[in-house]
């Protein structure tokens, strides 16, 4: 016997989001139809919007990069921020992201010394490649928009408004377990100091 499968793929989201609308379900992701290409557009959209949040899953802290053989520190197509650490070394620096390079607005210039810097970057990552928690976050967030886009009912509305805010507290629970963040701020990689949970005392 098969394991049960719990995530949730594209084709589900998108098949969640029409039956907000009181539309059918579809059994293939045909984006020429009208009403499946809204959806699956809708549903992208917002997991753009959720993702460039920043979460412990897409989040990396001093990433190392290199400028290319012209100079260029490019923005690749699944970086959705890039911003040079907080550190010592780029405290002459102030970036943005301008015509998909990296650009220091005190240089003001896009042409980066031959070396290695250090950034932080937000990764924009497929839908199905997202933790569950984020997943359903994103369809119900979606299945919101499409409801008041479409219908304007303001019960269904509401009640989809509820569902998204349970999913996000779960989004919530997961990036407190995984993020391991502390009261105390040390820095990522540094926060070995593990503090008082209760639970475990009472565990023993």
């Amino acid at each position: 016997m098969p394991s049960p499968t719990y995530t949730t793929t594209q084709l589900a989201a998108v098949n969640e989001i029409l039956g907000s609308v009181g539309q059918a379900p579809v059994t293939v992701l045909d984006t020429t139809n009208p009403e499946v290409a809204f959806a699956y557009n809708t549903l992208m959209d917002i997991s753009r919007e959720v993702q460039a949040e920043g979460w412990s899953f897409n989040k990396e802290l001093e990433y190392p990069v290199t400028p290319d053989t012209n100079g260029y520190i490019n923005i690749a197509n699944n970086i959705i921020s890039m911003d040079l650490s907080p550190l010592y070394e780029n405290v002459q620096y102030d970036t943005v992201i301008r015509d998909g390079k990296l650009y220091d607005k005190i240089g003001h210039t896009n042409v980066w010394e031959n070396k290695e810097y250090k950034a932080d970057i937000v990764w924009f990552f497929d839908f199905d490649d997202l933790p569950q928690p984020f997943r359903d976050y994103i369809t119900a967030r979606a299945a919101s928009r499409a409801a008041i886009r479409l219908v304007g009912d303001v019960n269904l509305a509401q009640t989809l408004s509820a569902a998204e805010g349970w999913r996000r507290a779960a989004c919530i629970e997961y990036e407190c377990n995984e993020g391991d963040y502390t009261m105390f701020g040390f820095p990522k990689g540094n926060d070995y100091y593990v503090s008082y949970q209760p639970f475990r005392a009472l565990a023993r």
